[in-house]
């Protein structure tokens, strides 16, 4: 049975993958490192900023930097990316209706990789912000997704907004949509099912998911409950 729905943000509510790939090489670029869109795609993508330049500055050969230096890094990202988002944002077509359709039934949450800020933003901006129970961004978390971090918390927190008499919400009643093969992978370990968007990547790379969509235009509610019957 179907409970609760937990959104990821980045590539699912809004179309800002690209405008992260764009900051992220651009502080990489100062660092002499070149990093591909094809790269940016297949390595770092389902990462925080943090595990993000961790693992190409490893890749690269630059692994070692203290925690002063990468907070650095993370703080130019940061600012350049908040100049795109404000300026380029664009929410998906659908997708306020349909959270706001799910919330009337089942407890929404977020889970993202994106900083508390950036999520704020997103959801006042699609006008949603009302709808979600829960929200945990990569400032809420020790370790970023993919690791499972995320969605455990935001499940409960989920958990901890429940009316007393209302049964725990277990990871099986759990639905996440996420448009990362490797958070997709992360979902499924743990017992929740996975709906994969098709927006950073084709759906035959999402293939582990439960179920692939490519828009939230036309997507039923019904299409979700059936993966629970």
């Amino acid at each position: 049975m179907l409970r609760a729905i937990i959104f990821d943000m980045d590539g699912v509510i809004c179309d800002s993958e690209p405008l992260h790939m764009q900051a992220f090489q651009q502080v990489l670029q100062a660092q002499g490192i070149v990093v591909t869109d094809q790269e940016y795609y297949d390595k770092y993508l389902a990462h925080d900023d943090r595990g993000s330049f961790a693992a190409a500055l490893k890749d690269h050969g630059q692994a070692g930097l203290d925690a002063q230096q990468m907070q650095s890094l993370i703080v130019r990202k940061s600012k350049i990316f908040d100049v795109m988002m404000k300026e380029g944002l664009v929410i998906y077509p659908g997708a306020d209706v349909f959270a706001r359709r799910a919330s009337a039934q089942y407890a929404l949450a977020l889970a993202t990789g994106a900083r508390r800020l950036e999520a704020e933003f997103v959801l006042k901006k699609a006008k949603i912000r009302d709808v979600f129970a829960a929200v945990v961004s990569a400032d809420d978390v020790k370790l970023g997704k993919p690791e499972p971090e995320a969605f455990e918390r935001a499940l409960a927190q989920l958990n901890q907004m429940r009316l007393h008499e209302t049964p725990e919400i277990k990871a099986a009643e759990v639905a996440v949509i996420e448009d990362s093969p490797r958070c997709i992978r992360t979902v499924k370990r743990l017992g929740m099912k996975a709906v994969g968007m098709a927006t950073s990547y084709k759906a035959e790379e999402l293939r582990e998911a439960d179920l692939v969509i490519n828009t939230f235009v036309g997507f039923s509610l019904q299409t979700i409950e059936a993966l629970f019957v």
